[in-house]
């Protein structure tokens, strides 16, 4: 049901640690290891760096584990991580973007042993050079250089309890001999991913409820090979294939719905519904990456091309039932009123290529240009098929009035981007770097569909065409003042465009008159950021941050009685949450932290807090797909609006208490907090989770249990109250409160060199695919 309850995703974008993927995907290729020594942590020009090298604290945990332990890191849903101040994460292996989509990122780095990671790098403001969209940050993971032949490899299984059991288990191995580097990785999983919800919306003549579950079965399986190739010494060819594939069968939804309607006479009149859903779906990812890197001196200055085909397919069918009481006894609903079947299939096709030139001068002046081109194609032939089943008085059956529906979706898209970044080491104190994306983006999206009410009607085509060129400016410096002291500032723009999925017109029912909305008429937002870094003893730090989207992209709740153009009113109210441009919005925060080791480094402690002030500007009066407008049962308008401004207070506490001399037992400590706070869906409530830890290390063996959210505080509660009187409140339990049993083994020579990873050249695209 991911893709049929999209709040959830809404949800978790908004929270101030969370991050979506969104939004909507980050991506993976292949982690490995992690160990953490003498905890560091500088900033360096355009980056905070975290040395994790040479200490058993990360053993035997999963890459996501240790990420979450990161400063300036942090996670509300278990699932995605955040970057204070930023709306997204997107993860780097050795400077280069890792490779994989959104929904398999979470269970891949969940899966993933971490047992070779040298540092951790968070770069807050990325540069021209990198392929990045609207506020997002990078996590770089920079693994661990070792210099012999050999084979090596870890294995880990893992169990985990909350509402239902999960089991999760991985494979990985590098070998290496002479010029040939091969890595490949095997993980998968099977889980039921829970969630309750409360869903209360309304305006001063109706109240509608809905309360239930829904329970969305998971069968996941990837990997990644790499293949790398020493042409010489200043030659490197390599061949990176990524894969993943999820299956979602028999995911259901069944919800208790109370409709309490006022009438012309103030006679309030209640009914009763249930939905009951069931949907089947399946997605497989699979890439290819031709990559050629020439060394072209011995400063560092090199050549790298890449070459890369992604393909991307999901089907999903889903049955959509609205259940009336029965006709003797209202309770035990066996009467249908309504059935939805959808055939919602999307896929993806992308070929990309990429030009990076980096030449290293030797007074410590670096020019890097290059320049990239993505050419998308998405084809989304959706298919409704809607029954209304007819009942006289006696509420007998007496007919069923059968409404197709198609809509063929097809978008097309070309990007072209270029680069060119300037980067200086005036002395030892001061260094500084300035740069510019150029970006041209040509798309086309064609939708033919019909008039279920005429069939005899021609087949509707509607073009969608949309060009436009963006200069994207960056501006950072870093100023060592003494050895204890150092400050930096940035600047950077961005530009964040739609995913391929909510460009689809599609609905995704929830209920009968509930439902999410995509939207083909979506634009690409801007967003500009600042921000201003001070750091003393390389252990203390204040981040100033200020984030201003212009058009920024969100799901908006529309609620009420729909009007036509030519004047009609429907006779049922709805609540449509539509993916839409909606006004303007600003971000500032001010974060204070230290990350420091005490007591001989028997305890490790990393805590972040401040405050985060949220300024939102936007209303929407029409469906934008529809141009219909919302009003009361009146006919007056109802216009939804979002002015509102919230100051919210954060704290993160990540710790680790080493319990013995030996360095084999660790208790791990682990707190966020973040206050209530308003988003585009309303006055989101605060969240906490307390996170419990307990690992033991014994030879090459690592077993460990995790208590996650042991308070069970991680549950999401969003609320709004309209001028116009109407509301909307949802409460989503996604069973975050759970048991992880894990084992870790490491096997054959832990001195094998890593592969090199590498950059594919359709990265960037993936991110945008759901």
């Amino acid at each position: 049901m991911k893709k049929i309850i999209i709040l959830a995703a809404a949800i978790s974008g908004s929270v101030v640690f969370a991050q979506e993927k969104k939004s909507d995907t980050v991506k993976t290729k292949s982690i490995e290891g992690i160990t953490i020594t003498k905890q560091v942590f500088k900033k360096q020009s355009d980056r905070f760096v975290y040395d994790v090298a040479a200490s058993p604290v990360a053993k035997g945990n999963t890459t996501f584990d240790l990420l979450k332990q990161t400063p300036l890191l942090s996670s509300t849903d278990d699932k995605t991580l955040k970057i204070v101040g930023k709306n997204n994460a997107l993860i780097y292996i050795n400077g280069r973007k890792t490779n994989m989509d959104a929904e398999s990122l979470a269970q891949f780095l969940k899966n993933t042993p971490a047992e070779n990671i040298q540092k951790i790098e968070v770069i807050t403001v990325p540069g021209s050079e990198f392929q990045v969209e609207s506020s997002d940050g990078i996590i770089n993971i920079v693994l661990k250089k070792k210099m012999s032949d050999g084979t090596s490899g870890n294995m880990r299984m893992s169990n985990t309890q909350n509402k239902y059991n999960s089991s999760q288990a991985s494979f990985s191995v590098n070998y290496r001999k002479d010029k040939l580097g091969i890595s490949g990785n095997l993980n998968g999983g099977e889980n039921i991913q829970p969630q309750s919800y409360i869903l209360r919306n309304g305006t001063d003549q109706l109240k509608n409820e809905s309360v239930g579950d829904i329970d969305d079965p998971n069968k996941n399986i990837g990997g990644y090979l790499n293949i790398d190739y020493q042409l010489n010494e200043k030659n490197n060819l390599a061949l990176s294939w990524n894969s993943w594939a999820n299956r979602s069968y028999n995911s259901t939804i069944d919800l208790f719905n109370t409709l309490a309607l006022t009438n012309d006479k103030g006679v309030t009149e209640t009914s009763y519904t249930r939905t009951k859903n069931r949907e089947d779906a399946r997605n497989y990812n699979n890439s290819v990456n031709l990559n050629y890197e020439a060394k072209l001196d011995s400063l560092g200055s090199k050549l790298n091309v890449n070459a890369a085909y992604l393909i991307y397919k999901r089907f999903q069918l889903s049955n959509n039932n609205t259940m009336l009481p029965g006709k003797t006894n209202w309770s035990d609903f066996s009467r249908t009123g309504k059935t939805i079947i959808q055939d919602i299939p999307q896929i993806i096709n992308n070929f990309s290529g990429t030009v990076d030139y980096i030449q290293k001068f030797k007074n410590d002046f670096t020019l890097s240009v290059g320049g990239n081109f993505n050419k998308t194609k998405t084809d989304n032939d959706t298919k409704n098929l809607t029954y209304d089943y007819i009942y006289n008085n006696n509420q007998d059956l007496t007919g069923i009035a059968v409404s197709p529906e198609t809509n063929h979706f097809i978008y097309d898209e070309n990007i072209y981007g270029f680069y060119l970044t300037l980067e200086k080491k005036f002395s030892d104190k001061f260094s500084g770097k300035i740069g510019a994306r150029y970006e041209i983006t040509n798309s086309l999206g064609t939708a033919d569909s019909y008039n279920p009410k005429n069939t005899s009607e021609p087949q509707k085509h509607q073009t969608i065409e949309r060009d436009y060129n963006n200069f994207l400016p960056y501006l950072s410096f870093n100023y060592a003042i003494n050895d204890k002291n150092n400050i930096s500032y940035s600047f950077s723009s961005r530009m964040r465009r739609p995913s391929f999925w909510e460009l689809n017109p599609v609905r995704n029912y929830i209920t009968e008159v509930n439902y999410t909305q995509n939207n083909p008429f979506v634009k690409a937002s801007s967003t500009y950021n600042q921000e201003l870094t001070y750091m003393y003893k390389n252990s203390y730090f204040l981040i100033l941050n200020h984030s201003y989207f212009k058009d920024q992209i969100t799901q908006v709740p529309l609620q009420g009685f729909t009007k036509a153009s030519d004047g009609t009113i429907s006779k049922q109210s709805v609540l449509r949450y539509i993916r839409t441009n909606f006004g303007d919005k600003q971000e500032m925060s001010a974060m204070v932290g230290i990350q420091k080791t005490f007591f001989k480094q028997y305890l490790t402690l990393n805590f972040n807090a401040g405050i985060q002030h949220n300024i939102n500007d936007g209303s929407l009066a029409e469906d934008p797909t529809t141009g219909e407008t919302f009003v009361d049962r009146d006919g007056k308008a109802l216009v939804y609006t979002n002015n509102v401004k919230s100051t919210s207070l954060i704290v993160t506490s990540n710790n680790t208490l080493r319990l013995d001399k030996k360095k084999t037992w660790f208790l791990g400590v682990n707190y966020f907090f973040v206050d209530k706070q308003q988003i585009e869906l309303g006055m989101l409530k605060n969240l906490m989770s307390l996170d419990l830890s307990i690992k033991k290390n014994w030879n090459d063996w690592t077993f460990a249990v995790n208590l996650n959210d042991v308070l069970k505080t991680n549950v999401v509660e969003i609320e709004d109250y309209q001028p116009n009187g109407n509301y909307n409140y949802i409460r989503n339990d996604q069973y975050r409160r759970s048991v992880m049993v894990s084992l870790t083994y490491n096997f054959g020579n832990q001195k094998v060199k890593k592969v090199r990873d590498i950059e594919g050249a359709s990265d960037d695209i993936k991110s945008r695919t759901r």
